[in-house]
């Protein structure tokens, strides 16, 4: 059981480590050409096709980048496709969703004060928004409303203020916040391999047959590519969401992660607007310390489950079959005696006004629910408690240990 629940730890964290990598590759690469594209300017020289070109410094050296709108007039020899970093970004995020938020749903997906879901229907729910969420964005992109793109923008934002709402309504905090990231994310990266990549390869395709490529292709692309921009930086603050309590566990976390998306639209604005003119409009952040402004008020406005209501809630089977296990006496008793003064409804330590991560450990359901994390920051590792807050004895780190090898 340890080297079962090590292991599974150190597969999740790998898993994590590569969604870092590969999101950073194409968050870069993604900033990159749209700053690039928005930089572009007409020369006499350009070749014929030419919509614009850009002279850049880097690294000791001048790049000269030129772009043709559609298509140069022959197939280059050497081209190179800007894809695997979004598709590995989606396939790692999808895999570290399923072994957290799947595997480990009965702690970090569920919610039974919100819904009396079983853990099947809560990953049928899971995957089917994201599925569902990806082909209904996709016929609003076909509609006529693809003619009027600010429109589009607008229905796009309150689809994801309404998923915000709904996934608030079932899931954990947490979860909550990630899922409406990977829906976003979901959007983003099946743009890329259903509409970008598809129409750049008729493009290609037409090169290589001597045809003249239709210019309708590279419009579509420059549409999901802009949706792309806006949606980044709110995906990225989602995804770091599960880490702050204040983000993903107050009443109101689902207007919060709204208004986030907002922000996403001002900040990029302003540099999307910076690199085409040479200035940015300064208003943008003005905009944008307000909305945080309204974010951290929002944030404070503390609605939470009671210390009695949580004592009264009726445990579930597997909470139950955790709390039976042999040793969960002495292990309740450990931790209630070095982590529920900072880790409860009403922390009692100075400085604190939330729980760390939101996570709870005062009652017995509460234990139960985190029996996994309690193993692996308090019982084979020290992280917690925090050494300077409290020295928890060795026997007491023995008596969580103990009790984890006793779980089924």
């Amino acid at each position: 059981m340890y080297d079962l629940a090590v292991m599974w730890d150190w597969i999740a964290f790998s898993v994590r480590w590569l969604h870092v990598i590969a999101a950073m590759a194409w968050i870069g690469a993604s900033f990159y050409f749209i700053a690039l594209d928005l930089m572009l300017k007409p020369s006499p020289n350009m070749p014929e096709g030419a919509l614009g070109e850009e002279w850049e410094v880097h690294g000791g050296g001048f790049y000269q980048t030129t772009k043709f709108l559609v298509a140069p007039s022959e197939m280059p020899e050497h081209l190179t496709w800007h894809k695997w970093q979004s598709y590995m970004t989606w396939v790692s995020g999808a895999a570290l969703l399923m072994i957290i938020y799947w595997v480990g749903g009965e702690l970090f997906l569920l919610d039974p004060t919100k819904a009396n879901l079983t853990l099947f229907q809560g990953v049928l729910i899971s995957g089917g928004s994201l599925t569902i969420g990806w082909l209904l964005y996709d016929q609003l992109c076909k509609s006529r409303l693809s003619e009027q793109p600010q429109l589009l923008m607008v229905i796009l934002f309150v689809i994801l203020v309404v998923m915000s709402w709904g996934y608030n309504q079932i899931f954990t905090g947490r979860a909550a916040l990630l899922h409406l990231g990977a829906f976003t994310a979901t959007i983003m990266t099946a743009n890329v391999f259903f509409q970008i990549m598809p129409n750049q390869r008729i493009v290609v395709e037409d090169l290589k047959a001597g045809r003249t490529p239709d210019a309708k292709y590279g419009k579509i692309a420059k549409v999901r590519s802009t949706h792309n921009n806006y949606l980044t930086l709110p995906v990225v603050f989602l995804m770091l969401s599960n880490h702050y309590p204040l983000a993903f566990a107050t009443e109101y976390a689902w207007i919060i992660a709204s208004l986030i998306f907002l922000t996403g639209v001002t900040i990029r604005h302003y540099f999307n607007t910076m690199h085409k003119t040479g200035k940015g409009p300064h208003w943008t952040w003005a905009v944008t310390v307000l909305l945080m402004l309204v974010i951290a008020w929002l944030s404070s406005v503390r609605i939470t489950e009671t210390w009695e209501e949580a004592e009264a809630r009726e445990l579930t089977s597997h909470e139950q079959s955790i709390v039976q296990a042999a040793g969960f006496d002495e292990a309740y008793d450990a931790v209630i005696g070095n982590c529920s003064m900072c880790h409860a409804r009403e922390p009692v330590w100075d400085n604190l006004r939330w729980a760390p991560k939101g996570v709870y450990l005062e009652t017995p359901g509460d234990v139960a629910r985190h029996a996994h994390q309690i193993y692996l920051h308090a019982g084979i590792s020290h992280s917690m408690p925090p050494p300077n807050a409290i020295k928890m004895k060795v026997a007491s780190r023995q008596a969580i240990v103990d009790w984890h090898s006793n779980l089924n």
